[in-house]
């Protein structure tokens, strides 16, 4: 993404003539030109060199295939499939697999042992997946299925999803326009939680195996499914073990490719983009307490705890972080597709992205980033370290001075940003307001809570941002295969760009076992939207893009068992 951004810069003017016979002759020349010109474009053109800092390949399909494989591809068009993948995903819908924030472990909960329900769901309704495939359970409900290739010396390639779901709320029950877990069908969607977070994924996983074993294809290249159970509170039990066995068994880079599930679709600029994330934004949640003395509110001082507190998160809310675009930053990747092959592009934009990607944030004030927040929030969190006080809590009685209150302020962390940098930060944005009150400042240590005192700490969920994933196309790739893949199933006109979300998934557990990761939701319905009900009313997952799903599935798997990646 280095090439340079074509300016066109006017030339000298020409001297201008004084005679009459010059205009005379405009009329003819321009009915000439009319005639003669292969065409007129009004408007922005997608620039060149933006084009080829966003080079598309092109579309790959197997080229290995069997009469088997050839009608495999012919059934997930028909009727019957339609139906039969409609009842395998509703059928998991049906099976609650909720995960709350105050499940304890796996072997001394017992409340997650609703999961031996779904898995018993899995090995019947994919009979062979269980007949063929090696099937571990890792601390208890971890699901890793191993579908062996002939080829050892090949890096195995690693799908991934998770069982589990965020829960229903009881009291937003009536609100659904089918009960959360009946699986419902109203001949365009599959209602229900879990339906599009993400059951669909795994469930579409499985039947893309399914359908190949039926097939009689068997893979070169070792297949690993990777189904975690408790991504919906941070994954600790079920990625956060799976992870571990798959390094030790395959080693430090040890697969070719691990896709999970992530971002999905995007029109936009009169263009559809394909995104898989190729990063993730890093999480601190940084916990404010301040320590003041007690006493009978009959005799307050100016500023009690909770008044110093509120001083403190009015503060901490007007010292936001600025929109920052930096190298390997995922949507610089999009802005520079989009200057390439989007026909509405926004010239601002195009004027401000740089000739060279590597001086994109070298000035004081990254005005590239400035310009495109104003998309709104949805776009400019993409690209900004986020800040939300979520938690306060302060005061026990009426007429008692509160000794202890706090604040947690939930940080998503820029590309391009660290927890060091936010800890930073904090901690400068609070040190006026201890000063102005006496009050010692204890900012990320260990030490004991003291009185008089303002104390920040943090937790043991912090996570630096992701490493970004390799994009290039050069030869045979990851990416170029996913991209060729993509491109295969829904056409040349989509264009497939880096991504990035604003949340985080199971994958913050496997970066050391490969570089190659994608957060990919490849199913896709352009007259869907599903994406509204995820962890909220309503969920639904649209049928036709989960039957694209299926196909994604089966054609990656066949292209990359093919690809020569070593």
């Amino acid at each position: 993404m280095s090439e340079k951004l074509p300016f066109t810069t006017p030339g000298p003017e020409p001297p201008r003539r004084r005679t009459t016979a010059w205009w005379s002759l405009i009329p003819a020349a321009l009915l000439l030109a009319y005639f003669h010109a292969p065409s007129f474009t009004f408007g922005p053109e997608p620039s060149p060199s933006a084009s080829s800092a966003c080079r598309q390949v092109d579309p790959l399909l197997p080229t290995l295939t069997t009469s088997a494989l050839s009608d495999l591809d012919r059934y997930l068009d028909t009727p019957k499939f339609r139906n039969e993948t409609v009842a395998r995903l509703s059928g998991a819908v049906q099976v609650p697999t909720e995960s709350f924030d105050d499940y304890g472990t796996a072997e001394e909960d017992a409340r997650w042992d609703k999961l031996y329900a779904f898995s018993d769901y899995l090995a019947k309704t994919f009979p062979k997946v269980h007949a063929n495939l090696k099937l571990e359970r890792v601390n208890k409900h971890a699901l890793l299925y191993t579908w062996q290739g002939s080829d050892a010396a090949l890096k195995p390639s690693v799908l991934m999803a998770h069982q589990d779901t965020v829960p229903v709320a009881p009291t937003t029950i009536d609100s659904w326009t089918y009960p959360p877990f009946s699986g419902a069908y109203d001949g365009q969607f599959v209602w229900g939680r879990g339906a599009m977070d993400c059951k669909n994924t795994l469930i579409g996983i499985l039947e893309s195996v399914e359908l190949l074993l039926e097939a009689d294809f068997a893979p070169k290249r070792t297949v690993v499914l990777s189904f975690g159970f408790d991504e919906e509170i941070s994954g600790l039990r079920g990625a956060g073990h799976l992870a571990p066995v798959l390094i030790e068994r395959y080693g430090k880079d040890g697969a070719a490719v691990v896709i999970d599930e992530g971002s999905g679709f995007d029109s936009q600029w009169g263009q559809v983009f394909a995104l898989p994330g190729t990063a993730e934004k890093g999480y601190i949640d940084v916990e404010v307490v301040v320590r003041t003395p007690g006493g009978h509110s009959s005799i307050p001082p100016p500023h009690t705890g909770i008044g110093i507190l509120s001083e403190l998160v009015t503060k901490i809310e007007a010292a936001p972080y600025e929109p920052e675009l930096i190298p390997g930053n995922p949507y610089l990747g999009k802005l520079q597709c989009g200057a390439g092959h989007a026909p509405s592009f926004p010239s601002k934009l195009r004027k401000l992205l740089p000739a060279d990607e590597t001086k994109v944030c070298k000035r004081k004030s990254d005005r590239l980033a400035k310009e495109a927040a104003k998309a709104g929030p949805a776009v400019k969190y993409l690209f900004t370290t986020s800040v939300a006080t979520d938690i306060i809590e302060g005061g026990v009685k009426i007429n008692a001075l509160p000794e202890r209150v706090r604040v947690v302020v939930n940080h998503r962390v820029n590309v391009g940003d660290s927890i060091e940098t936010v800890k930073k930060h904090i901690t400068e944005v609070i040190r006026p307001v201890a000063d102005k009150y006496n009050l010692a400042l204890d900012a990320f240590t260990s030490d004991p809570e003291k009185p008089s005192s303002i104390i920040l700490k943090d937790n043991d969920k912090m996570l630096q941002p992701a490493p970004v994933t390799p994009t290039s196309v050069e030869g045979t790739t990851p990416y170029s295969i996913l991209s060729g893949t993509t491109r295969a199933l829904y056409g040349e006109e989509v264009v497939v760009s880096p991504g990035i979300m604003t949340g985080n998934t199971d994958t913050r557990y496997y970066w050391d076992l490969t570089k190659h990761i994608f957060r990919f939701a490849p199913g896709y319905d352009p007259e869907s939207d599903e994406w509204k009900g995820i962890h909220t009313v309503d969920e639904k997952t649209s049928v036709k893009g989960h039957i694209n799903t299926v196909k994604w599935f089966t054609s990656f798997l066949r292209n990359i068992n093919e690809a020569d990646l070593e």
